[in-house]
């Protein structure tokens, strides 16, 4: 047989086979180096957003959804603790606005107006004095009994009572914060009011 002939036909034979063992190590030392890298992809983590931040929030998203969901019900003193807990723990940090109520900003009787109608207690939006005007005085045992309204400075700011040791409110230079009752506060109170479970809807152009 001519050797002439023969000659291409072995080189590309010698040339398979001398590549296919090349080309099955780097196959296989592929496969080996992602078995041994997992991404986040592999293992099915989430890839976490950039500079998200973390909220911490003390009342549950049961508790939360409740307050928003609740129009009027004939709960307890501890369903109504339990609802204006979870209704100001979702405004406290937001920042003050003069007559803003929320869902971001708040003045100080817009945020007291906006945590009771959220718990299904609703009265019309009004300023501090007239909200002075409009509801009683508690006996004086309940002045500091949670939910009750506390009024200072000539009827210019008013909060919600949490017990005798502080209240929540509305600060123009912090937002809606708690405050305790120190020599500062206590120096400026008028006196209180009781916002009563079934608050009447009265008109009151005047209110901001």
């Amino acid at each position: 047989m001519d050797l002439k002939k023969l000659f291409p036909y072995a080189l590309a034979a010698c040339f398979a086979l001398g590549m296919f063992p090349v080309s099955a190590a780097a196959q296989s030392g592929e496969l080996r180096q992602r078995q041994a890298t997992p991404t986040l992809e592999t293992i099915n983590l989430p890839v976490p957003e950039p500079d998200e931040p973390v909220i911490i929030s003390l009342a549950s998203p049961e508790d939360i959804n409740r307050a928003k969901s609740l129009t009027e019900k004939n709960g307890s003193s501890f369903q109504f603790k339990d609802l204006m807990n979870a209704a100001i723990e979702q405004r406290l940090g937001s920042p003050y606005s003069w007559g803003a109520t929320g869902p971001s900003a708040f003045d100080c009787s817009g945020f007291v107006w906006s945590t009771f109608r959220s718990v299904g207690i609703d009265f019309e939006r009004a300023s501090a004095r007239t909200l002075w005007a409009r509801f009683t005085a508690p006996a004086a045992e309940e002045n500091f009994k949670y939910g009750t309204l506390v009024f200072f400075s000539n009827l210019a700011h008013v909060g919600i009572v949490v017990d005798g040791k502080g209240f929540y409110h509305a600060s123009r230079r912090k937002g809606v914060i708690y405050s305790p009752f120190n020599e500062y506060w206590t120096s400026r109170i008028d006196g209180f009011r009781q916002v009563p479970q079934r608050a009447p809807l009265v008109a009151d152009a005047a209110g901001k």
